[in-house]
């Protein structure tokens, strides 16, 4: 039975929500460890692939032009299907301009409970997608959808980008400061709206934000080195940043920004089992600080929907919050 509109809640219907449903990254990395190899006869050069677990696949399609392909889906972060399509689709596109393209063509996948939530709200959702990929200057052309016991949205994306500026996680080198340009606690929040309807609008406007600008700005700059900030939590991307690159990563705790209402909502216990997950992660490969609380640990590893870009270099308006330096042992991070 079609629950009744007045009543229902998107993210009741998920077990998690947004990029915190992601598998943890180290059972991924075991399950990828020897499943895909190089193609025996390539079509085309492949410029990034799996083997540092970059944002997007990337290949050059002739001359300096190379595409880039992309998707990524989850479960309800919030209960507005509205905003709910534009922070997923969002979240799609962000993994182009991490990689320093442009999108160029999405499709949408969806999985939708049908004979429990009504499909005009499904309609928001790919309404909210669609007025998202309207922004980019993106093109939205079909996609699939399945009959699933829980909602899910997001999309597959191909963009284009210049083949000699790709902006990799592995083109880190030491003395590169670290820049952020969105703030955390995203995750926090997401989870204190799910387990009590309050709403978070600074959340939800980080989260629609586009990394467009945010990308262009890093090229302007010369910046070759670059990644977003999703499921595995800032400790997480910076610790597959530092370790691509060979290089040691130090997080300025004191200098990372968080939204409104983000420290309190962690003390509160609003704290998902992905960020859990990612900072037993990065445990093993980090030298903390003496004055590192173990809160603003899993807020530095709090799971994290269309964050914003870790850039290293710096580029106007976003904030340093440490730089790399040369590697550590067994250390990829220092955080103090």
């Amino acid at each position: 039975m079609v629950v009744a509109e007045e009543s229902w809640r998107l993210t009741r219907y998920a077990r998690g929500g947004g990029c915190a449903c992601k598998i943890p990254p180290g059972e991924l990395e075991a399950a990828l460890g020897g499943v895909l190899g190089p193609l025996t006869e390539p079509t085309h050069e492949l410029l990034v692939g799996l083997e540092t677990g970059d944002d997007a696949a990337a290949v050059r399609l002739s001359g300096d032009t190379a595409i880039i392909a992309t998707t990524d889906f989850f479960t309800p972060v919030v209960d507005d299907p509205y905003d709910w399509g534009r922070i997923a689709a969002a979240n799609a596109l962000s993994d182009i301009y991490a990689m320093g393209g442009d999108p160029i063509l999405a499709v949408n996948l969806l999985a939708w409970p049908r004979d429990l939530l009504p499909m005009s709200t499904a309609s928001e959702v790919l309404r909210g997608g669609q007025d998202i990929t309207r922004e980019a200057g993106c093109h939205l052309a079909g996609g699939h959808s399945i009959d699933d016991a829980e909602p899910k949205y997001g999309m597959a994306v191909t963009g284009i980008g210049d083949a000699r500026r790709l902006l990799r996680n592995d083109a880190g080198r030491a003395g590169m400061p670290l820049s952020l340009t969105k703030p955390l606690g995203v995750g926090v929040l997401n989870s204190r709206h799910k387990s009590t309807g309050e709403i978070f609008p600074a959340a939800v406007a980080t989260m629609t934000t586009l990394n467009r600008d945010a990308s262009h700005a890093a090229l302007r700059a010369g910046v070759t080195c670059a990644t977003d900030v999703t499921g595995f939590g800032l400790l997480g991307h910076v610790h597959k940043l530092a370790r691509a690159s060979g290089v040691t990563a130090v997080v300025d705790a004191a200098a990372v920004p968080y939204l409104d209402g983000s420290r309190e909502a962690v003390r509160d216990g609003f704290v998902s089992g992905g960020s859990r997950r990612n900072l037993d992660w990065v445990r093993p490969h980090t030298r903390w600080g003496p004055g590192v609380t173990e809160w603003e640990r899993l807020l530095l590893a709090d799971a994290q929907t269309s964050g914003g870009l870790l850039i290293a270099g710096e580029i106007p308006g976003a904030t340093i919050i440490g730089e790399l330096v040369p590697a550590d042992g067994e250390h990829t991070l220092v955080v103090g």
